[in-house]
């Protein structure tokens, strides 16, 4: 245990693509062998959106929410190059080179093994991802590389809140290019559901509780109860993702793999754009390092939410994004050992 706090990364996220890959392997049985239990479940839906898997990505999100601190925004003006940093990389280059690295790569490299249709719907997936910035672990990743803490803070933040207005524009602007339709009404729907809904309960928990019994009861003891629901929620919903996706998995087996290229590629791209753009601008190490992280990390547990809602539970794209999620624990980790190993490129004052 003492190991776990120590790196900052508990039992759970550590041997996440592990618990992952179990829960594919299970899901595709359960899918396989005791089809009346998606089915079963397939009849609870509302505006098309399942309402078990909205009720466990609710599990999900909520607590994320609920350890940023809103109030943090108003130190935007501190040192607001970094969030600079944050901003454009996340939001004005990740999801564009998303979609073109990911059209590459299924319309082009893998056009042989990947039909048109199917590489649409990948493609959408991608998309999903590419426009859903950073995840609650992007603090994990940020105590791996010893960021400034205070300042990760504003960075997810400002992301969560910039989500609001940003996110439903650039996902309908890049899947219409990709001649997918989606309605504007399911879309905000999708957003209300899986970001402003848990994202108010987070805030309003966080006033109540740190009224009543204070800031450190709140983060040091109510807050870490709900870590592991983060992560339980997660493989439960993708143990019903792969049940409902079995036949789809069984089918093309080796596109796991192949959606997972492009998804690499990307993430390495993004974590150097943003990493050397700090580096360039003379931002310390512990800022420049969550900057990379944040961009190169995707806020999956959403973009997976928003592939049910828009395509369904047994979509390619929703396969696609559940694919995010299988490479985001080593790549990140990965990308930690990187930003520690090149420390020395960051020979400035540390930041206050």
């Amino acid at each position: 245990m003492s190991n776990e706090k120590a790196s900052g990364i508990g039992f759970f996220q550590r041997y996440l693509t592990i618990w992952v890959a179990i829960c594919m392997v299970v899901g595709v049985l359960i899918g396989k062998f005791i089809p009346t239990i998606p089915d079963f479940l397939g009849l609870f839906e509302y505006a098309n959106v399942s309402v078990p898997i909205a009720i466990l990505i609710w599990v999900m999100i909520y607590p994320m929410m609920m350890k940023v601190d809103f109030k943090s925004v108003k130190n935007v003006g501190k040192n607001p190059k970094g969030l600079y940093v944050t901003w454009v990389s996340n939001w004005l280059i990740k999801p564009f080179t998303m979609y073109g690295i990911a059209w590459f790569f299924f319309y082009v490299v893998f056009k042989n093994f990947i039909t048109p249709d199917l590489a649409k719907e990948y493609l959408a997936g991608a998309i999903l991802l590419g426009a859903a910035p950073c995840t609650a672990m992007v603090f994990v990743w940020s105590h791996m590389t010893k960021g400034n803490p205070a300042y990760t803070v504003v960075q997810v933040a400002t992301n969560d809140l910039i989500i609001l207005v940003g996110f439903i524009p650039i996902v309908k602007f890049l899947l219409g290019i990709s001649n997918v339709s989606v309605p504007w009404d399911t879309l905000i729907l999708s957003v209300v559901l899986f970001v402003v809904i848990p994202l108010v309960g987070g805030i309003l928990t966080r006033i109540f509780v740190t009224k009543r019994k204070g800031l450190e009861y709140f983060e040091k003891q109510f807050v870490p109860k709900f870590d592991n629901a983060t992560i339980v929620g997660l493989l439960l919903t993708l143990i019903l993702l792969f049940a409902f996706q079995g036949e789809t998995f069984l089918n093309n087996p080796l596109h796991i793999l192949l959606i997972a290229v492009p998804l690499i590629i990307q993430t390495f791209l993004i974590f150097f754009v943003a990493y050397l753009a700090s580096k360039k601008l003379k931002l310390s190490h512990d800022i420049a390092a969550p900057a990379g992280m944040i961009g190169a990390s995707n806020f999956f547990e959403l973009a997976v939410a928003v592939a049910i809602a828009l395509f369904g539970t047994t979509s390619p794209a929703a396969l696609a994004t559940v694919v995010g999620v299988l490479v985001e624990v080593p790549v990140m980790l990965m990308l930690v050992k990187i930003a520690n190993n090149t420390k020395g490129w960051f020979q400035y004052e540390k930041s206050n």
